[in-house]
């Protein structure tokens, strides 16, 4: 078995992270659209949950590239 504190083990780590992140993201704006729509909110919360969506993905990025660079180094 892998050493736990491996890379390849917090790169294992870190990518189910980011997989989960993308998924409850896209899941969560999603909720968020439809319920804003049925309840009519304002368009500056339907923003908010767009910019906060888009944090969300733009830091699954960051993660996956970081992981990306430590597999090309091995």
């Amino acid at each position: 078995m892998a050493d736990p504190n491996s890379k390849q083990a917090q790169n294992a780590r870190k990518g189910r992270v980011a997989a989960i992140v993308i998924a409850a993201t896209m899941v969560l704006w999603m909720a968020a659209q439809a319920l804003g729509g049925q309840l009519g909110l304002p368009t500056r919360f339907v923003f908010l949950f767009d910019f906060a969506a888009l944090a969300a993905l733009l830091w699954a990025l960051v993660v996956s590239y970081q992981i990306w660079r430590d597999r090309r180094e091995d």
